[in-house]
């Protein structure tokens, strides 16, 4: 099952997609989100997300600066200060 990913800046809504992981740049280590994750909330670094659409993707990258992240039972939701 895909992993229900969503960035968002204070401007807008940015992605909102179906992927296969993310690994996100946390404050204490990077880390990464698959479909099922345990429910989880952090601070993120400046930093770059690695955005796996399919298991054997190479990551697609988009350069973050400051935020959370959030994972619940919808997915992995990334509230960024700036993205892009």
């Amino acid at each position: 099952m895909p992993l229900h990913f969503e960035l968002v800046t204070p401007e807008k809504l940015l992605r909102s997609e179906d992927v296969h992981m993310v690994t996100v740049p946390g404050t204490e280590g990077d880390f990464g989100v698959l479909e099922g994750h345990a429910p989880f909330m952090a601070t993120i670094r400046d930093g770059e997300l690695q955005i796996h659409r399919t298991a054997n993707a190479a990551p697609e990258i988009v350069a973050i600066r400051g935020g959370f992240a959030e994972v619940d039972a919808k997915g992995l939701t990334i509230l960024a200060e700036h993205a892009g």
